[in-house]
């Protein structure tokens, strides 16, 4: 029998029992490696024990999994190495143990054909000169076990939207404590968290990551979803990162990416933007292919040149237009400088693919 909508839940004050026992060797260290599965959207995490509390990914050991159950290999030839590239306090355990952000590799110790993070940071050590920046914009959707949007109605639907975005109050927002726990989270690991919001959808958020700089924009998202994911796993909550969770009259989920290098950001930068917006326009289904982990297909559902989006057909910019492929804030027209928004990442793009053929796009 599945157990998918039941209410499964475990004794939380029980679970602090055991939390709280002390460790008797100090130097003990639960180390949670976190990688991206063959999926392109999801994430697995396993735990091992350490000697020492790790400074440095150099320091940690290279460590292997079962690709043939992540879709990353056949069971003739299963197993995938894990190579730590970047280290995270972990905000559910505490003390000195790690979240540990690793990269996947092949048997013959080549990257993985998932592994988007390894020529993403090939391409930001290459534009490292010209400080490319980034902040993104996650939008995502809160589910119960049943998969129904967490505080809809199971006979129904809410009101139209417009009272929700940004929205205080029972009846306009749902899931407040996921949200808040989870910022605590992000920033308790060094997320680089910038703020949280109510989406235009009931029961759908938004937090944002930035301003980082080169890979960092990538590591930061992913490990956000990460805690994001495990902080509503205590609730009972499902997240979705599907772009259009419910059809119909109702917002979709993007994952708007805000970008800017050095010379934008100096005097008449807008120079600068409107030229890499024209190298944007001649290569837009070249991006579509990578702002979602579909080739398109995920994203075509929610870009219909309605709520808020562009058509997917078609390559448009404007100062302060939410119906353009490609804004520049009004403040950024006022002031000649600043940066663009590229709204049409799907909200389960990976944020390597996004980050890395912008730059490729713009700076190459």
């Amino acid at each position: 029998m599945s157990r998918v909508g039941q209410l499964v839940a475990t004794n939380k004050s029980a679970l602090q029992k055991y939390m709280s026992i002390d460790v008797p060797d100090a130097d003990k260290t639960k180390a949670m490696y976190v990688w991206i599965d063959g999926s392109g959207e999801n994430l697995r995490a396993k735990t091992r024990t350490l000697d020492f509390v790790p400074r440095s990914p150099a320091e940690l050991p290279v460590w292997n999994f079962d690709g043939s159950s992540t879709g990353q290999a056949e069971g003739s030839n299963s197993d995938v190495y894990l190579y730590p590239k970047v280290i995270y306090p972990d905000p559910f355990r505490r003390k000195h143990d790690k979240l540990v952000l690793c990269e996947t590799f092949k048997y013959d110790k080549t990257p993985h054909e998932t592994n988007l993070r390894h020529t993403c940071a090939k391409v930001m050590k290459q534009v490292e000169s010209q400080k490319p920046w980034f902040g993104m914009e996650q939008e995502y959707t809160l589910l119960d076990l049943d998969l129904h949007p967490f505080g809809w109605p199971k006979n129904g639907f809410p009101g139209p939207q417009g009272p929700y975005y940004c929205g205080v109050g029972a009846s306009k927002v749902y899931g407040r404590d996921v949200v808040e726990s989870h910022y605590r989270a992000c920033l308790y690991s060094g997320v680089m968290i910038a703020g949280t919001n109510a989406e235009v959808m009931p029961s759908q958020w938004e937090f944002q990551v930035g301003p980082c700089e080169g890979i960092q924009m990538g590591d930061d998202l992913w490990v956000g979803r990460f805690l994001l994911h495990r902080t509503a796993e205590d609730f009972g909550i499902v997240i979705s990162m599907d772009p259009k969770p419910i059809p119909g009259d109702w917002n979709g989920a993007g994952c708007h990416t805000n970008y800017s290098t050095r010379a934008m950001r100096e005097d008449n930068g807008i120079v600068e933007i409107e030229a890499a917006i024209k190298k944007l326009a001649t290569v837009h289904d070249e991006h579509i292919k990578c702002y979602d982990p579909k080739g398109g297909s995920d994203n075509a559902r929610r870009l219909t040149g309605q709520h808020e989006t562009s058509a997917i057909t078609d390559f448009s910019a404007g100062v302060a237009n939410r119906g353009a492929s490609i804004r520049i804030p009004r403040q950024v027209a006022e002031d000649g400088k600043g940066y663009l928004e590229d709204r049409r990442p799907s909200s389960n793009c990976d944020p390597y693919a996004v980050t890395e053929i912008i730059c490729r796009t713009t700076c190459l």
